[in-house]
């Protein structure tokens, strides 16, 4: 495994963004047992634990989790968009590997550090459970992506313990899942009870933590473990008609149905943290130093965005799950075929029929590709979703309906009454979580959870590159041959083979 030394990169990273940490020396970073000797450095540590997220959350991971799915295609240049990846070219694939394992190692020094700091048990528990939140993310990510992938939870403290690393082999991601479900169910009461919102930084905490323990617990089917985790979420944040639709929207930061978020900021000529979503979301064909998009003026775009092949919903989606005709509430948020009543025009003058991504995805008043909108990863309608499939995988419908229809009727659409078997739900259930988390970073997901992505993208994904490139096998990204070779033939891409 490839693993380069951070330690001098979080110092950098520390120092320019937290403005405690100072007074501090530099040495201090590169020995986490000699870190972490208050709250204030706990916290700063731990802020580097996030550091990976920005890289993970792009525009190429909606294209790599949406836009090879039932409901999505983009059409870009990109191998991820074509299906065009194997171990030798991975992709987006090499970033989520490397990102990832970043991620655990800045989380296990964390915890290293933690467990050996002068400060108090009782404050320690707190920023011990948030490192481990943080790790479960990272690996809830690799083993989504990667299916079975190399586990260890220890800190790096010699070249003796990286060569070991990186000769590690794949483990079991159902292993790996039930060693991190345990570990959050033994350490997430050690955090605040409370709503993300109600924090104030959005940091992962009790919420996140219970959303990442159901994911994983959800792949391993274990269903009461993930119910009870979800139902401390229903707990927390009460009834989902208290939280408005309009909210949905990347633009609307850090709102009260949030659980977490990735942060980005843009100061025209000053410090930006942004990234590169929205450029694809936007109808294409912008007119320079105007309001006009694929011949429409849309004044809240502006004159100064740059467009890129945008990623387009299929038929499936418009036509099927959610057609004009529904009434979903949702829809003209999601998509749209036309600006103040003005039709999207090609570039010859014809009416575009096929639906762009809406303002849910759009960021107002953008310069050039700077997406200043803070991308949704986890929020409560998923939650009550979630619910409704594990009530629903325990044969406890009538509290399943309940929380399926919690969503709908957010939606203004039409409450499901019953169903006549376990499959027929779980089909709505797939469907609903289809409309209300659309490009949420979530469909090729939960579609491999399910096992029929293969044959939902065969269905339904109306664009011929992806199904030239269509095989089973591709439902997991293969390691990168690069990080197969430092591992001295312990890891594989068999099914590659």
């Amino acid at each position: 495994m490839k693993i380069k030394s951070i330690y001098l990169a979080f110092a950098v990273a520390f120092l320019a963004s937290c403005s405690s940490l100072l007074d501090e020396k530099v040495e201090s970073f590169v020995q986490p047992d000699k870190f972490y000797r208050n709250a204030s450095q706990a916290r700063a540590g731990l802020d580097g634990c996030y550091i990976p997220l920005r890289y993970i959350y792009t525009s190429t991971l909606e294209i790599a989790t949406e836009g090879v799915t039932d409901l999505c295609y983009s059409t870009s240049g990109t191998q991820d968009s074509q299906l065009d990846i194997s171990p030798a070219n991975p992709r987006f694939g090499k970033t989520m590997w490397t990102q990832c394992y970043k991620g655990v190692r800045y989380c296990n020094d964390a915890l290293y550090g933690l467990e050996r700091s002068p400060m108090d048990s009782s404050s320690r528990v707190g920023f011990i459970a948030e490192a481990k939140v943080m790790r479960a993310m990272y690996y809830y990510l690799l083993t989504a992506f990667f299916g079975d992938v190399p586990f260890w939870d220890y800190p790096v403290t010699s070249i003796d313990v990286l060569q070991k690393i990186r000769k590690l082999p794949r483990m079991s991601a159902a292993d790996t899942r039930d060693y991190l479900v345990d570990d959050l169910k033994a350490c997430l009461d050690s955090l605040p009870k409370a709503r993300s919102y109600d924090i104030g930084d959005q940091r992962m905490g009790y919420a996140a933590g219970c959303m990442v323990l159901a994911k994983l617990a959800m792949w391993n089917s274990r269903w009461e473990d993930a119910s009870a985790a979800l139902s401390s979420l229903e707990t927390l944040y009460g009834d989902l008609a208290d939280y408005p639709i309009a909210d949905i929207s990347f633009r609307c930061k850090n709102t009260p149905e949030s659980i977490f978020e990735v942060q980005h900021t843009y100061t025209k000529g000053g410090l930006s943290v942004t990234n590169t979503l929205a450029p694809m979301c936007i109808p294409q064909n912008h007119v320079s130093g105007t309001c006009i998009y694929s011949g429409v003026e849309i004044e809240e775009l502006g004159t100064e965005c740059t467009t890129w092949a945008p990623i387009r919903p299929n038929k499936y989606f418009y036509e099927g799950l959610m057609p004009e005709t529904a009434g979903d509430l949702r829809r003209d948020l999601y998509i749209v075929s036309q600006w103040n009543g003005q039709k999207f025009k090609d570039s010859d003058g014809k009416t575009i029929t096929r639906p762009y991504l809406g303002p849910k995805f759009w960021c107002p008043y953008m310069v050039s590709t700077y997406d200043s909108n803070n991308y949704k990863v986890f929020r409560y309608a998923d939650a009550v979703l979630m619910q409704a499939e594990c009530l629903c995988r325990m044969d406890r419908f009538p509290e399943a309906l309940t929380r399926l229809n919690s969503v709908k009727n957010r939606a203004g659409i039409r409450p499901a009454s019953s169903f006549s078997s376990q499959s027929r739900f779980m089909e709505e259930i797939q469907k609903e979580r289809g409309r209300e988390l659309f490009c949420e970073f979530q469909r090729k997901f939960d579609l491999v959870r399910w096992g029929i992505w293969y044959q939902s993208v065969l269905d339904f994904n109306d664009y011929s590159t992806v199904k030239d490139n269509l095989y089973r096998y591709k439902e997991y990204y293969p390691i990168p041959d690069s990080e197969c070779g430092l591992s001295g033939g312990a890891l594989d891409n068999k099914a590659y083979e």
